[in-house]
């Protein structure tokens, strides 16, 4: 547990300086896409999620969930715990808490906010999204939400720093076809935003990972 607490105030004071933001995310950027030339407007909303740490087996894990398949931009795509800022939410890192309670049963009160990474533009959804980073001193016990999670997926920070997992594939989405990298994770594809958010986390945590 020491070794632990020791990783996760390495991730907080790092999470105090300059974050490699842009560096970090293109290395998961779409190769080809038409929602590369969308910018923000008027419209544009905002969002939260949570990347949440907890220690399983002397290895630092987080959990994914797959959404479900229904009528919209983000249809049964794989992506972290969050969803849209509503006006009851005292700010963004609120917002992530409330979203992770909700999707999978982690409640807010246990939960221990280290920072926040680089905002991330999500152009075919038109949504700015923030990416809190919080942790759990132990494995958590998930409750999945039967509208909004379709599976929970624990996986291991040090996983996502093997290259040999990274690869490319062309993926449709809102009638265009998306030439991206993404991370292999079991049988799915982690790709777009949250691979950037994986990839900048990675870079904050350094090599080390594991305790």
């Amino acid at each position: 547990m020491k070794s632990f607490i020791s990783f996760i105030e390495k991730i907080r004071n790092n999470l105090k300086k300059p974050l490699p933001a842009e560096a970090s995310h293109k290395v998961m950027e779409a190769l080809s896409a038409k929602y590369l030339d969308l910018k923000p407007d008027e419209q544009t909303r905002k969002s939260a999620v949570l990347i949440l740490l907890y220690p399983h087996k002397n290895e630092v894990y987080f959990p994914l969930i797959l959404r479900p398949l229904y009528n919209g931009f983000h249809s049964g795509e794989i992506g972290l715990p969050g969803g849209r800022y509503e006006l009851t939410d005292k700010d963004l890192i609120q917002t992530a808490l409330r979203e992770t309670e909700e999707e999978i049963g982690v409640k807010i009160e246990d939960i221990q906010v280290l920072g926040t990474l680089t905002e991330i533009y999500i152009g075919p959804s038109n949504f700015f999204v923030l990416p809190v980073v919080g942790y759990l001193p132990h494995r958590p016990d998930f409750i999945a939400d039967e509208y909004e999670v379709e599976e929970i997926l624990e996986v291991k920070l040090n996983y996502f720093a093997d290259p040999k997992i990274i690869d490319s594939a062309t993926i449709p989405i809102s009638n265009d076809l998306v030439l991206t990298p993404y991370y292999k994770v079991k049988d799915h594809k982690v790709w777009g935003a949250s691979a950037k958010m994986i990839n900048e986390l990675l870079s904050v945590s350094g090599e080390n990972v594991s305790f």
